[in-house]
């Protein structure tokens, strides 16, 4: 990347945060929850993209993540008493070592519609666990989740969770942007490409497949955590099937393979649901049509629209760098 397009870079992904901050000034409290809800959903969908459009692999995992994360954190917090940050940690890092055992039969050279078909049937096997485990998880009828608490000071308001939420999406964007871009990004995209060539040129496919899957684990599921402090109450019917959709057209809308486009889709398809409350039912012929559009107009993703404005985009968060 040259200096000047690097330069931009810098300047664009410090001016987005420190612009949001100033989003609870003037916001209610229901947009502030809505913002909440797509920070949420970037870190669902920035961990999803890793699996499916850096590393290639069709793995249906990210309902599984973001349960586990979100059922280990509040887990945590209601029966053990644990504080928020460090039961937002293990439930990222319980959901990163499902992640490890998720990869497993990957490593055994299950690929594509079959590791789908694997993934999916383990995200269920999670869902019935999380209503035959009452005494842990309070079964079909939701487990409540404190209030929760960092430094001491409650975040009993959307926008005090505003501001905990940004902070830590950002940092979790400018890892994952630092990952891809180092040898470890590059050994994602080449096993994607040919992982017989990549494993002939010297990189370890079977370390870089495991650490992917468990990175993806580790993001997705502290959005879990960021989404059982939001709601305060996490039920098995949160992560179903329709729950994974969402999170594979987040992806696909904003764009495979890129950092930018997961934040573009999160940001699309958590906000056009709002907008047809009043309509129940149509949210999900929305975010049908909205897929078939953008798949047939826009093959790349809405990222690639924006890629016309901001080059840097592509150079820094695409998984096919110029």
């Amino acid at each position: 990347m040259s200096d000047g397009g690097w330069r931009a870079d810098r300047r664009l992904l410090f001016a987005v945060p420190l612009a949001a901050c100033a989003l609870p000034l003037v916001a209610n409290q229901y947009q502030l929850y809505v913002a909440n809800l797509i920070l949420v959903y970037a870190l669902v969908a920035l961990g999803f993209n890793v699996l499916i459009g850096n590393l290639g692999q069709l793995a249906f995992a990210s309902n599984t993540f973001f349960g586990l994360g979100a059922y280990a954190t509040g887990i945590l917090m209601a029966h053990l008493g644990v504080p928020f940050p460090l039961a937002a940690l293990a439930g990222g890092v319980v959901s990163a070592a499902s992640g490890v055992l998720v990869s497993l039969p990957a490593l055994r050279g299950v690929r594509a519609f079959y590791l789908a078909i694997m993934t999916l049937a383990f995200g269920e096997l999670m869902r019935w666990i999380y209503v035959h485990a009452p005494a842990l998880t309070e079964g079909s009828t939701g487990l409540p989740v404190p209030l929760p608490f960092i430094a001491g000071i409650a975040l009993r308001t959307d926008g005090a969770k505003f501001y905990v939420f940004l902070a830590l999406a950002t940092l979790l964007v400018l890892a994952t942007s630092g990952l891809l871009r180092s040898r470890i990004g590059r050994a994602f995209v080449a096993i994607r490409e040919n992982e017989l060539a990549a494993a002939g040129m010297g990189i370890p496919t079977s370390r870089m497949i495991v650490l992917a899957f468990a990175w993806s684990g580790f993001v997705v599921g502290l959005g879990g955590a960021l989404y059982a402090a939001l709601v305060r109450r996490v039920s098995p019917d949160a992560f179903d099937l329709v729950e994974l959709m969402l999170h594979f057209a987040i992806v696909v809308v904003g764009g495979l393979g890129s950092i930018a486009g997961s934040l573009l889709g999160a940001v699309v398809l958590t906000t056009s649901p709002e907008l047809m409350r009043d309509l129940p039912g149509f949210e999900t012929i929305l975010l049908a049509v909205l897929m078939i559009v953008v798949l047939l107009a826009l093959p790349r993703g809405l990222v690639s629209l924006a890629e016309r404005v901001l080059p840097s985009l592509r150079q820094r968060f695409s998984r096919d760098p110029a």
